[in-house]
């Protein structure tokens, strides 16, 4: 299979966390999978007249084209022409270019949150008229409008991520090229479920902290975010804990809250990303999936449960209480 890649209004940091692809690389890893890159426009060596000539053999159906990737949200602006995004030396638009290309594809993937729903690109009031290939925010619709399906029949999957884990769009890259990702691979959204069935929650270090209550107060000591510092990774889809980038990070790994960037408009969430939301003392934004009595319920007896260690440590920046080591039985 080939792909196109094309870049779009963003900020290139799918891109950039794609290139952290490792054990294989990107390139190893598209070799094996059988996948020719006819043009990335940081990777490849053609330009000018050479990418011209490309995209006009794609159009006009002398070159088949497998797979279109397009990172970044679609500039509509202004007035609907798409002229704030020239794709340099053709005289015509992005969104002209990505109208015409997707048609002809075999599958159309977005990657990133941008290409997605629109994204950070269509954040404080959305100047260019941003938004997604087939979703604009949380609404279906964007570019190419709801009922798109690309030539093998999909409609455009949604790598959504800001950026998206590397191995997220490899991932997606290899089951669409061995014709194993299929509708029933996508969530309500859109988006693969390889990743999109776990929660950010799954595997967070600060689990032990969260089913305490015992909440950190400032980003930089290690108790749990959801209380205080705007942390929605109960809610937020992801296997960001469970298969961290380069075997180490995420956000909550990192003492940031997850400000769920899979998500569509997760861009402006009416506060500030870290601080949460409450009524009555209460957060707003609790588990999707649990009653908030039950959950009240549950957090008080949880911090009536919290050993003193757990507390301690919930507001310190590293662990300062070791867990307390017991004599075996029998002995004093």
């Amino acid at each position: 299979m080939n792909l196109l890649w094309l870049q779009a209004a963003g900020c290139g940091g799918c891109t950039m966390s794609l290139l952290c692809a490792e054990a294989p690389d990107l390139f190893s890893l598209m070799e094996g999978a059988g996948i020719e890159l006819l043009w990335h426009p940081s990777i490849s060596l053609e330009t000018g007249g050479e990418v011209r000539a490309l995209l006009d053999r794609i159009e006009s159906g002398a070159q088949t084209l497998d797979i279109l990737c397009i990172e970044g949200a679609i500039a509509r602006g202004p007035r609907g022409t798409g002229r704030f995004q020239m794709l340099a030396g053709t005289g015509r638009s992005m969104l002209d270019w990505v109208r015409s290309l997707a048609p002809r594809a075999g599958h159309v993937v977005a990657v990133g949150t941008c290409a997605a729903y629109g994204g950070m690109t269509a954040a404080g009031g959305n100047p260019s008229d941003a938004v997604g290939l087939q979703y604009d925010g949380a609404l279906p619709g964007g570019i190419l409008g709801e009922g798109f399906r690309a030539r093998l029949g999909l409609p455009v999957v949604n790598v959504a991520g800001c950026p998206t884990h590397p191995d997220w769009v490899s991932e997606t890259l290899m089951m669409l090229a061995a014709g194993d990702f299929g509708p029933e691979a996508m969530d309500a959204l859109g988006r693969p479920l390889f990743y999109a069935r776990n929660l950010v929650h799954h595997g967070c270090p600060k689990n032990e902290f969260y089913e305490y209550k015992a909440s950190a107060e400032a980003l930089s000591e290690i108790g749990c975010m959801m209380e205080h510092l705007g942390c929605i990774g109960t809610q937020a889809v992801g296997d960001c804990n469970i298969r961290p980038w380069n075997g180490t990070g995420s956000c909550t790994r990192g003492g940031y809250p997850c400000i769920n960037c899979t998500a569509p408009e997760f861009e402006d969430p009416g506060h500030a990303f870290t601080a949460t939301p409450k009524i009555a003392g209460i957060p707003v934004g609790l588990p999707t999936d649990m009653p908030k009595a039950w959950f009240m319920a549950l957090a008080s007896l949880s911090k009536a449960a919290t050993p003193a260690r757990i507390a301690k440590n919930a507001h310190a920046d590293r662990i300062v209480a070791p867990p307390t080591l017991r004599p075996p039985r029998g002995r004093a």
